[in-house]
């Protein structure tokens, strides 16, 4: 249930994100899930690949300050005040969300990847309340 998430930090310049999924796509690397988060000096692309070491490889290689976290995936149904009772009950059992995002391919479902602060007790949570989390090897087939 655990997933692998890569981190990129990026300076604030045209082509910089571009020569990034150059580099995964040239390496078949396929991104399933992404985000980018912005200051005015860098950003920070935070991504779910199919091949996270790899790609935590190559991208070193090419001198980007990358590294992997430990994230988790949620699937919820695709229907408005969904993401708030997920938040209200790791709210209420004191689990910290240090950051998320979330897609949806449906209007059945979304899958919303979290950065908790403790990783194992949002999982126990979530488990306690029948809620589904995405496996890894089901994420990078997206």
């Amino acid at each position: 249930m655990i997933i692998k998430q890569l981190s990129v930090f990026l300076e604030n310049k045209t082509g910089r994100l571009n020569e990034v999924t150059q580099i995964l796509g040239n390496a078949e690397i396929n991104m399933s899930a992404f985000s980018v988060a912005d200051t005015s000096e860098f950003g920070i692309l935070r991504m779910i690949v199919s091949d996270p070491e790899k790609a935590l490889s190559i991208l070193k290689e090419a001198e980007f300050s990358v590294r992997l976290t430990d994230v988790i995936c949620l699937n919820s149904p695709n229907e408005a005040g969904a993401l708030a009772r997920a938040l209200n009950i790791l709210s209420g059992e004191s689990v910290f969300i240090e950051y998320l995002y979330a897609y949806s391919m449906d209007d059945k479902s979304a899958n919303i990847v979290l950065k908790p602060d403790n990783i194992q007790k949002c999982i126990e949570v979530l488990q306690a309340h029948q809620m589904e989390l995405v496996k890894a090897s089901d994420m990078y087939k997206i």
